[in-house]
């Protein structure tokens, strides 16, 4: 390996450890407590090196931000491809996108804006943003017959399950009280009454 190619794998590790450490304190303190000092301390780097990778803090959770959603549409579309018929694909993509909230749930809280500071028109102009859209919305519109995937109604329908299913994420990471198995079936009931709802 030549001395370019050392330099570059060197750098995408420091930025991995960067990323990996910035995660590292949110799962123990809580998104308040991030900052570039506390990054810096945890990998044993100068605060000024940190800053050569990303340009403030505002920018390490970006890139978390996009690590979330490629890593949700890698589950989503394992999901889907268990499945021919749209119904299920639907189901299960929505079952596994609940699973992931709560595997991940410091990076969903970055992706949504729950409990730390979102910056949505930065995520909105972020590519891998649109991912859960593409794989549902194609589903949905397989399911209704419908081939335009920006029409109104598969905007509107794609948003009555994200609003059920987000809401209920969103209630369950700030507050677990009520049993997982109440919550499971609470979403399931809801995702199957939205698919009986559009199925023609």
């Amino acid at each position: 390996m030549g001395s370019k190619d050392r330099i570059l794998r060197l750098k995408e590790e420091t930025r991995c450890n960067i990323l990996t450490a910035a995660l590292r304190i949110v799962k123990e303190e809580g998104w308040q407590a991030l900052s570039m000092r506390k990054i810096a301390d945890l990998i044993e780097y100068t605060a000024p090196i940190i800053y050569e990778y990303f340009a403030n803090k505002e920018a390490i959770l970006l890139e978390l931000t996009r690590m979330g959603y490629l890593k949700l549409a890698r589950e989503l579309q394992e999901a889907k491809d268990k499945h021919t018929s749209p119904a299920k694909q639907l189901e299960d993509m929505w079952l596994a996108y609940w699973n992931y909230a709560f595997a991940n749930k410091e990076l969903y809280q970055v992706m949504f804006g729950i409990t730390t500071t979102c910056s949505c028109e930065m995520v909105n102009k972020l590519e891998e943003a649109s991912l859960p859209w593409d794989l549902i919305s194609s589903s949905i519109g397989e399911l209704m017959k419908i081939d335009d995937l920006d029409s109104d109604i598969i905007c509107t329908k794609y948003y009555t399950f994200w609003s059920v299913v987000h809401g209920l994420v969103s209630i369950n990471l700030l507050n677990r009280d009520s049993g997982d198995d109440i919550n499971k079936q609470v979403l399931r009931d809801a995702i199957t009454g939205i698919i009986r709802s559009i199925t023609p």
